[in-house]
């Protein structure tokens, strides 16, 4: 997971992510450039942007919607 490459994702639209979600579910090229290594890094960012995108909705500020996905990140691997 690179902060730098989910910040990039947070430009497009909700439905942009979603669609590119499923197609790395689908195992095709997608519309919207991805940074990551591989097919995994990159759902994980696209994963995080759709999370951060929804918080952000919600009535989050990016920076908190950020913020809260690190730490939901931080605790589920402690």
């Amino acid at each position: 997971m690179k902060i730098p490459a989910i910040k990039k994702l947070l430009s497009f639209d909700l439905d942009q992510l979603i669609q590119a979600e499923k197609d790395l579910y689908d195992e095709k090229q997608t519309q919207i450039q991805i940074e990551g290594e591989d097919e995994g890094e990159q759902l994980t960012h696209v994963l995080a942007a759709i999370w951060i995108k929804e918080q952000i909705a919600n009535g989050m500020t990016e920076n908190e919607a950020l913020r809260a996905y690190t730490q939901r990140v931080r605790n589920s691997i402690s």
